[in-house]
C-alpha cells in the first residue's frame, strides 16, 4: 500500500513558495468582521483536515483499508482549504503551511530506520520534540492553538544547571526503562490528563515529569505516606481538588482525568502564589504548600536554586525537584541525548464488550499488537475502576483505543485465541491436585455397610434428608486476593466484598482469613 505521505511529499516545494508570492500581504490589508469570520473558519476546516489525516493514519496502522483513502482526502481538503485562504482576504497562508511543514516532518521521522543514528546536524529547535500535536483534544482548544506550538516556552521557564543534567544522567541509564514506560502509559492516558493543563495553559511537559517522577504513569500507584494516583495526592489535598471516595466507594484519586484536572488546578495555584516559578512550585508539590509559601515569603526575590531557599527543604523536595524537570526536559528534547521513544499512535475509542469478560481475559486475546507489552497497563489505567481479575459484564464499555476496539472484534469474541484466554483466566491450580480416597468400595457391590440407618419395618437405608443449605467459606491462602477468588469461584466482586466488608477499591484480604463465597456461581 502506498505511502499516504507521499500526496504530501509530491507537492513541489515550488509551488508553496509560489503560492506564498501569490498571497496578498495580511498587514497591507484592512479585515472587516466578516473576512475576520472567513478567516476562523478556514483555519478550522484546515484543523479538521489535519485530524482527518491523522485519523486516516490510524486507521492503516490498524491495517484498515479506508485508511488510505481517508488520509487522501483529508490532503484534498487541505489544498482547498489552501486555495481559498489565497482569495480571502485577511489570511496567512504561510500559517496554514505549518501544518504542512509539521506532516513533513512526520513523515520523514516516521520513514528514517530506527537503528539510524542522530548527528549533531538534526538537532534543532524545531526537530528534537517526540510529541506530535494532539488529535484527541476537544476541537475548539485545538483550532485556536494549532499553528502556535509553545511547548518550547518551558525551556525558559527553568534553569538547565548540573543538578537538572545529573538528573537527566540517572534518567537516561539505570532509569531509562521507567522513563520509556512512563512516556508509553502517559501516551495512552493524553487524552484524559493533557487537555485540564492545557486550558490552565501549563506545559505539557511539567505534566509528564510530574507523572514519570511520581508513579511511572501507573494510576494504581500508592505510597508508604498514602499518596495515590497517577499524580500521587495525599488524601487532603486531594478532597481539596474534588478527589475521593465517590458514592461507589471509588476513590477517584486513581482515575486519570480527575487527577489531571487536580493536579493543573493544584500547579496553577502554587504557581499563581509562587511568581510563576516552577521550582518553587515542585518544591510545593512534594514538600508541602505551607513551607514553599512560608519560605518563598521570607526570601522575596530568591529562587530555589539559591542556598538559603535551598536548604529549607527536605533531602527528598531536593531530589525531586531537578528529576522532575530532567524529565520534562527529555520529554521535549530526545534526539538530542539520543533518546528515542516509542511511537504510540493513540486514537481514543469506547469498547463495547460482546461477552463478560475481565482485563486479564482481555490482554491474553488481544496479544501485543506490534507494543512491547500489550495493552493490560492501558486498559487498567483508562478503566481504573476495574480490577485486572474482575469479571465485568457484556454491555459494559470501557475506555480504549481504535487499535484495541479493532483486535477485540478480531480475537476475543470468538475464535481460538478467544477460547485460549477464558481457558487460561478460568484455570484452577487446586484442579491439578490429585486426591487419594481411603479405602475401595467395588461398584455394584450391596453389602450392608454398618453404620447406615434402616427403617424398621422394612430393613431398607432410610431415604436422605437434604441438608439446610449452607453458604459456602473459603480460607485465603498465600498469594491470593480477593479478585483471584471471585475469578476462580465466578463471583459478583461487589457482592462478595460487601457481604465480607472488605471496602474497595483495594480489597484487602490476609492469609488465613475466612471469607463467605456468596453470589458465587461455581
Amino acid at each position: 500500500m502506498p505511502s499516504p505521505y507521499a500526496f504530501v511529499r509530491l507537492w513541489p516545494a515550488l509551488a508553496i513558495l509560489a503560492l506564498l508570492l501569490m498571497a496578498p500581504s495580511a498587514l497591507a490589508q484592512r479585515v472587516s468582521a466578516r473576512d475576520k469570520a472567513a478567516v476562523e473558519a478556514l483555519n478550522a476546516r484546515m484543523a479538521a483536515a489535519e485530524k482527518r489525516y491523522r485519523d486516516g493514519l490510524v486507521l492503516i496502522a490498524n491495517n484498515d483499508l479506508k485508511g488510505a483513502a481517508e488520509s487522501d482526502a483529508a490532503l484534498e481538503d487541505m489544498e482547498d482549504v489552501m486555495d481559498a485562504c489565497i482569495q480571502q482576504r485577511g489570511c496567512q497562508v504561510h500559517t496554514l503551511l505549518t501544518a504542512y511543514k509539521r506532516l513533513l516532518k512526520e513523515n520523514a521521522d516516521a520513514e528514517s530506520p530506527a537503528s539510524e543514528e542522530t548527528t549533531d546536524t538534526d538537532i534543532g529547535e524545531e526537530s528534537d520534540h517526540s510529541v506530535a500535536p494532539a488529535t484527541n483534544i476537544p476541537e475548539a482548544a485545538r483550532a485556536a492553538g494549532l499553528l502556535n506550538d509553545q511547548r518550547h516556552a518551558f525551556d525558559k521557564m527553568v534553569q538547565y544547571n548540573p543538578a537538572v543534567q545529573a538528573g537527566i544522567r540517572r534518567w537516561l541509564t539505570d532509569m531509562r526503562g521507567a522513563l520509556i514506560t512512563s512516556y508509553e502509559n502517559y501516551q495512552n492516558m493524553r487524552a484524559e490528563m493533557y487537555p485540564s493543563w492545557e486550558s490552565h495553559r501549563l506545559p505539557e511537559a511539567l505534566l509528564f515529569g510530574i507523572m514519570a517522577k511520581e508513579s511511572n504513569g501507573r494510576v494504581h500507584a500508592t505510597s508508604r505516606a498514602g499518596a495515590a494516583g497517577p499524580m500521587q495526592f495525599m488524601h487532603a489535598t486531594g478532597r481539596r481538588f474534588g478527589l475521593g471516595p465517590d458514592g461507589s466507594g471509588f476513590d477517584t484519586r486513581y482515575d486519570p482525568y480527575a487527577s489531571g484536572e487536580a493536579s493543573a488546578a493544584y500547579i496553577n495555584e502554587r504557581m499563581r502564589e509562587l511568581n510563576n516559578n516552577i521550582e518553587l512550585a515542585l518544591a510545593a508539590y512534594n514538600g508541602g504548600e505551607g513551607r514553599a509559601g512560608r519560605v518563598y515569603r521570607q526570601n522575596p526575590g530568591l529562587g530555589f536554586w539559591n542556598d538559603v531557599v535551598y536548604s529549607q527543604f527536605p533531602g527528598e523536595t531536593r531530589d525531586y525537584v531537578p528529576m522532575v524537570i530532567a524529565a520534562a526536559w527529555l520529554f521535549l528534547h530526545p534526539k538530542q541525548y539520543g533518546l528515542e521513544f516509542p511511537k504510540v499512535t493513540v486514537q481514543p475509542a469506547p469498547l463495547k464488550l460482546a461477552k463478560d469478560s475481565s482485563i486479564y481475559e482481555l490482554t491474553i486475546c488481544l496479544g501485543n499488537g506490534g507494543t512491547r507489552e500489550g495493552f493490560m497497563r492501558a486498559l487498567r489505567n483508562l478503566n481504573p475502576r476495574y480490577e485486572a481479575e474482575t469479571w465485568i459484564p457484556a454491555g459494559t464499555t470501557l475506555k480504549a483505543n481504535t487499535k484495541i476496539v479493532g483486535l477485540y472484534n478480531r480475537y476475543c469474541i470468538s475464535g481460538p485465541r478467544a477460547d485460549l484466554a477464558r481457558t487460561l483466566v478460568t484455570a484452577d491450580p487446586t484442579a491439578a491436585i490429585i486426591r487419594s480416597l481411603g479405602g475401595n468400595v467395588a461398584v455394584g457391590d450391596v453389602t450392608p455397610v454398618e453404620g447406615v440407618p434402616t427403617t424398621v419395618a422394612t430393613g431398607q437405608p432410610k431415604p436422605a434428608v437434604p441438608k439446610a443449605k449452607q453458604a459456602r467459606e473459603y480460607r485465603i491462602a498465600k498469594g491470593d486476593t480477593l479478585g483471584r477468588v471471585s475469578q476462580r469461584y465466578r463471583c459478583d466482586l461487589k457482592r462478595l466484598a460487601r457481604a465480607n466488608g472488605i471496602k474497595s477499591p483495594r480489597y484487602n484480604v490476609l492469609p488465613g482469613q475466612m471469607i463467605r463465597l456468596e453470589s458465587c456461581k461455581k
